[in-house]
């Protein structure tokens, strides 16, 4: 669980969280502790690992453009609403599937690690890029 904590305060830093995204995040890591993850079943809509990773990519970047728009908070977090629903559907995934995806990943601790050392890997590649 340790590495776990380091890995999402370096996407913190790489990405800072804010309003409903990181409470969402929050709450979903704080109820993983609840259960033993050996006791949880996989849901029927689990994503694979290689999706789980597009779609935290493009939500990271998608909660990075709506903080960085200098809207007031409550607006902020409308756009940021609207907006994950289109990558949602971008990825042809609905919330629901996310949410118990990700719940079930953050179970198995060193299946989410893995998957936020990819994420946190091409964030910081895709920094570069745009950098040069």
């Amino acid at each position: 669980m340790k590495r776990i904590s380091s890995r999402l305060a370096a996407a913190c830093r790489a990405l800072p969280l804010a309003g409903a995204p990181a409470l969402l995040t929050a709450f979903l890591l704080t109820a993983s502790g609840c259960q033993p993850a050996n006791e949880v079943p996989a849901p029927a809509q689990l994503l694979p690992p290689d999706k789980m990773v597009r779609l935290l990519i493009d939500l990271h970047t998608l909660e990075a453009r709506t903080e960085g728009a200098a809207l007031p908070p409550d607006s902020s977090r409308a756009l940021f609403r609207q907006q994950q629903q289109q990558v949602y559907a971008r990825h042809e995934v609905s919330d629901s599937a996310f949410t118990q995806s990700f719940r079930y990943y953050a179970m198995h601790g060193h299946d989410l690690n893995d998957l936020y050392k990819t994420v946190i890997d091409s964030l910081a590649a895709r920094e570069k890029r745009l950098s040069k």
